[in-house]
Formats: C-alpha cells, sequence, structure tokens
C-alpha cells in the first residue's frame, strides 16, 4: 500500500512542532525548493531537529529542580542525560533526565584494575603513565562511610523537597522521581546516583569517561554502570564532524519507527549505535536523501549479516547491541521493512531520474 507522505509528515512536524511555530528562515527556503515532491519533504521534515525553543524548555524544566535540590542536598553534582543533550530527540514535549549523583564517594572497578597489574600479559599491553594512573587509584583512600545510606538519603530528601515544590511529583519508581513543571509543561526525571571508575574512566584522567550507578530505592542497591557521558561526547563529535548528518539519520530512524504500525522495541542507545557505526566517507558530503540509501544500506547489511551485527557495539563501546540478542535483530527488521519502501519511493521518483 502506497506511502501517504503528506499525512506522515503532518504527524511529524506535530510532533517536533505541535504549537506550529514558525519555522526558521533557512529551513523553510529548503522546504520550498523541494516541494514539489512529498516524499522528499517528508525525508526533510524527519531529519529536522525539534525547534530550540521546545528544548531549551525542557533545559530550564531541570534547571528548576536543580536549584530546588541543591538548596537542600550537599556534596551533590547535577548532570544531564538522555537525547536532548545530543539534540536528536523527535518530540518537542520531551523530558529530560537530571542525574543527581553524590560527591562523598565514587566507586571503582578495584578488581579489574588489580587483575591487570598482577598480571604480567596484561599489564604489558598498558603504557607505563596508564599503569601509574591504576596503581594510583588502587591505593587510593577508601571512603570510610556508608555509601548506600547517602544514596538513601539522598533518594529521601530529593522526594520531600520535591513533593513540596511540585503537585504533581511520582516518587512510585525505584530508580527515578518523575516531576510535571505545569507552567513550562515539561516532565523532569531525577535519578539519584554515584560516579563509576573503570579501567578506560581511569586511565584517560576521568572526565567524559566517567561511569554512573543508580540508586535502586526498592532493593536498597546500586545498578550495574552506564557510561552516558561518553556516549554524548561522541555523538556530538561526530554530529560536527558530519555537519549534523549522523544526528539527521538517528532522527530519521526514529520517526520511522514511531510512525509505524508495529511495536518497535528498539532504544535511543540502539539506534545511536547503528548510525554511529556508518563510516563518515561514507555520507559526510551527501545531501539529507542522498542519507537515505545509506541508511538503508548499514540496515540491510546487519539485518542480513551476521558478521557485521555481531560486531555492532554501543556509541561507548562497551556493549554489544546484537549479539546477544536476537530480539532486537528482528526489530532491526521491522525498520527496514518501513524503511524500505521509502527507499524505493524515492528511488523511483528522484534518485532513478
Amino acid at each position: 500500500m502506497p506511502k501517504n507522505y503528506r499525512q506522515l509528515t503532518e504527524s511529524v512536524r506535530n510532533r517536533i512542532n505541535p504549537e506550529h511555530r514558525a519555522l526558521t528562515k533557512a529551513f523553510s527556503d529548503e522546504l520550498s525548493t523541494i516541494s514539489y515532491s512529498d516524499v522528499l519533504v517528508f525525508i526533510r521534515t524527519a531529519m529536522k531537529g525539534v525547534e530550540p525553543e521546545y528544548t531549551q524548555k525542557s533545559k530550564d524544566a531541570g534547571e528548576r529542580v536543580k536549584e530546588h535540590l541543591s538548596k537542600e542536598l550537599s556534596q551533590v553534582s547535577f548532570k544531564y542525560q538522555g537525547s536532548v543533550m545530543t539534540n536528536t530527540h523527535i518530540k518537542a514535549y520531551s523530558d529530560i533526565d537530571l542525574l543527581t549523583i553524590s560527591e562523598k564517594f565514587y566507586q571503582a572497578d578495584n578488581y579489574e584494575i588489580r587483575q591487570i597489574l598482577e598480571n604480567s600479559d596484561r599489564r604489558a599491553k598498558y603504557y607505563s603513565l596508564s599503569i601509574n594512573k591504576m596503581e594510583k587509584e588502587l591505593n587510593a583512600s577508601s571512603y570510610q562511610g556508608n555509601s548506600l545510606d547517602d544514596l538513601r538519603y539522598n533518594r529521601t530528601k530529593s522526594e520531600e523537597v520535591l513533593s513540596e515544590v511540585y503537585s504533581i511529583c511520582d516518587t512510585s519508581k525505584p530508580k527515578s522521581i518523575k516531576i510535571e513543571n505545569l507552567s513550562l509543561k515539561r516532565e523532569v526525571d531525577i535519578v539519584i546516583a554515584n560516579w563509576y571508575d573503570d579501567v578506560k574512566s581511569v586511565i584517560n584522567d576521568k572526565g567524559e569517561y566517567r561511569g554512573i550507578q543508580i540508586y535502586n530505592k526498592e532493593k536498597h542497591q546500586r545498578e550495574n554502570a552506564d557510561f552516558p557521558f561518553l556516549s554524548i561526547m561522541r555523538i556530538n563529535e561526530r554530529g560536527n564532524e558530519t555537519t549534523g548528518r549522523v544526528k539527521k539519520m538517528i532522527r530519521f530512524i526514529k520517526n520511522i519507527k514511531a510512525l509505524s504500525d508495529h511495536e518497535i522495541k528498539l532504544s535511543s542507545f540502539d539506534i545511536n549505535a547503528v548510525c554511529y557505526d556508518i563510516g563518515i566517507e561514507k555520507y559526510k558530503s551527501l545531501s539529507f536523501y542522498q542519507l537515505v540509501p545509506v541508511i538503508y544500506n548499514q540496515l540491510k547489511s546487519i539485518c542480513e549479516n551476521k558478521t557485521h551485527s555481531d560486531n555492532i557495539v554501543s556509541v561507548d563501546g562497551r556493549e554489544y547491541i546484537f549479539r546477544y540478542n536476537s530480539e532486537k535483530l528482528k526489530n532491526l527488521k521491522l525498520v527496514l521493512n518501513e524503511l524500505q519502501s521509502i527507499y524505493l519511493d524515492l528511488y523511483t521518483n528522484i534518485l532513478s531520474k
């Protein structure tokens, strides 16, 4: 069944610009040059970022939460994570994740560091400077307090503070508190966490390489480490290298997923990895519609070539996306099926001429 591209374009516009604010002149001018083709207008709109005014409101809502918490919590730092920080979100009313990170302690992977330092073969793979950094980390004084009690206090105190300020404040979830700022019409997820440093973090002087462990109040324990800041940094760097083209591809896949009649279970984490894997020489000079064959060929290769799918890793380089998860690969095939008809329509109307 042929796709109704005008209807699909309107769906995307309603998602990224629900109040129908005036588009930037540059984007309006660009659309006017391709308005003869419905499929081109759809593709360009599906690759477009959310209007900056909407994104700023999400960040403003996070900043207000930060102000309230910083008055009551001591020795904490705040960081944001999620698609808003890379401008790859596709909803104007996107919520934002505010990490509230304890500065009283941090967790280092001392077991792995010790294994490297005590094994001559593994140790030989590292430069002397890296060895010195690991030795220094291993010899650092350990925290004498109770880290889990510190995290529980930060969670409990955050619930008290935010419940007094926000009429809509959901404290039922074990790993986050959700508030809604009614004046800005934005939700913020507040996540209690601590820093986590693995070997890569230690030898790279921490910074964006640092991970976090999220506190689970129900289990009164810390979750496995995540490394969101390295992923954010790398996506933004790749965006700069490709004049935003990698972000266009990420948004395009997200919009295809959102428009599908099927429930496609792929996260931003997965989609980022798929696009980040594409060599920049394949697309860094292409126009927007020429990115569609690049995306199509990437998805086709991953779906049909087990060697390729098995070697897709997360943007932070720490996790295989499809190697141990056949269900994710099935969901990627759903995206490929959706994309195939768009690719064929584009080829028939534009690329073959």
